[in-house]
């Protein structure tokens, strides 16, 4: 199993970002939720690292690709 990090960054001017790395697909949403809902839940921008498109089934097929 991959290492999940969540790394959240305040900017000077108050700005936050959430970056998450080693999450396969769209469950870096579920993960970053709360923290959102806590930040008050308004989300300016979006931007998906190209893990968030790959689903757990191709990352299993990755991995034992890699292995064998």
């Amino acid at each position: 199993m991959e290492l999940q990090e969540i790394d959240v960054v305040i900017e000077p001017n108050g700005q936050v970002k959430v970056e998450v790395r080693g999450v396969k697909g769209m469950n870096c949403l579920d993960l970053t939720k709360a923290l959102e809902d806590a930040l008050g839940g308004q989300i300016e921008e979006r931007e998906m690292r190209p893990e968030a498109y790959e689903t757990a089934q191709e990352f299993a097929f990755e991995t034992q690709r890699q292995y064998s």
